[in-house]
């Protein structure tokens, strides 16, 4: 078993653990990786693992076949949501008995000339929100796949400095490539994320296994659901750009606290020295328009939902008052939240059924159908 980086720290009070766990399955034949789309040919296997639904999902896939990877990496922002945390220790008892290696925590280390340390910290200090509300990726290549990359391959210098894991080094050295499992699953979404990543690049093979098995999120999540583990929920930080409205209707149920939070990072970009937000241009300031329920222009940089602002979103449905303080009825914002969530990638532990019996609603479930 290979530990690239010492667990992080997690003050939060820690959840039972899951006790319904399934025997173990024979040792994994060559049809077995085949059936995954996983070469087969003494490469080290690692798996991104986000913690989330698909991404567990794939570790179920791989269990049931008797595949171990030879690391199990979790990429942390710092700005994911307690649950995702919680979680990390909740899957630990099964992984182990599994019998793959403890999932290694990994983090970006900023310059310690800089006053921050984490995604959330890195905008609020730059005034600058998640690159994603730009339309841009990097805040994802930032703060996760390049820390990955750097504990696979080592950094020669500066903060986040190490010596790069054994089994890829050798397998440079002789010419393999390392393989990289990611947990995309079948919906639409992903199929199209899928599209922007190469097949192959000079250091790593990609393999998508959900895709090769055809599983979209109910099948993801019926698969973790029969393994008595709890259903995660989406892996994202809880001030992400891509946050459907469903969501920051949950948010603001759920963890009002780090709503807030949420919206004083879009405050500070678009109030602050560096605003995206041309005043002269619209002919007013941001906070009358969020004050004011001003439409924005199509062409402004409205907040952290790119062509809306969250604190708008939340002044207008009485969540937080003008001075942004917190209003808001939490239940009723989780029932609004249950009211306006769609189907495929909506689907995770906030969804309407048991975390552990994993049973979805009616019309979901008659698609649902496992191949292992």
């Amino acid at each position: 078993m290979h530990r690239f980086a010492d667990t992080l720290p997690d003050p939060r009070p820690r959840r039972p653990r899951p006790t319904s766990i399934r025997p173990l399955p024979p040792q994994a034949s060559a049809g077995a990786f085949e059936r995954l789309g996983i070469p087969n040919d003494g490469a080290p296997v690692v798996a991104s693992w986000g913690a989330g639904v698909d991404s567990t999902a794939m570790l179920v896939a791989m269990k049931h076949r008797g595949i171990i990877p030879d690391a199990i990496l979790f990429a942390d922002t710092g700005g994911e949501k307690p649950e995702t945390y919680d979680y990390i220790d909740e899957i630990a008892p099964w992984i182990e008995h599994w019998g793959a290696p403890p999932v290694a925590c990994v983090r970006k280390l900023p310059s310690p000339r800089v006053s921050y340390a984490t995604l959330e910290g890195n905008c609020l200090a730059n005034e600058t929100l998640p690159s994603l509300a730009f339309g841009r990726h990097s805040c994802s290549l930032k703060w996760k796949g390049d820390v990955l990359d750097q504990t696979l391959a080592g950094v020669a210098r500066g903060p986040n400095a190490r010596p790069g894991w054994r089994p890829a080094l050798d397998a440079w050295a002789r010419g393999q490539k390392v393989i990289k499992l990611i947990g995309y699953d079948s919906g639409r979404a992903d199929q199209r994320r899928r599209r922007r990543i190469p097949s192959e690049d000079a250091r790593y093979r990609y393999v998508f296994p959900l895709q090769v098995l055809g599983w979209t999120r109910p099948e993801c999540i019926e698969a973790i659901a029969g393994e008595g583990l709890p259903v995660p929920l989406k892996s994202a930080c809880f001030f992400c750009p891509a946050s459907k409205t469903w969501e920051l209707w949950w948010l603001a149920g759920a963890h009002p606290s780090l709503f807030l939070r949420a919206l004083e990072i879009e405050r500070n970009a678009l109030e602050g020295r560096h605003s995206r937000f041309d005043e002269v241009k619209f002919g007013a300031s941001w906070r009358s328009y969020i004050q004011g329920g001003k439409r924005f222009p199509s062409e402004a940089q409205a907040g952290l939902g790119r062509r809306f602002s969250w604190n708008q979103f939340a002044i207008d449905n009485g969540i937080v008052d003008h001075e942004g303080r917190f209003i808001g009825n939490r239940g009723l914002c989780l029932a609004k939240a249950e009211q306006l969530r769609g189907d495929d990638n909506a689907l995770d532990g906030r969804a309407p059924c048991d975390r552990r019996s994993g049973e979805l609603p009616s019309e979901t479930r008659t698609r649902a159908s496992i191949a292992v």
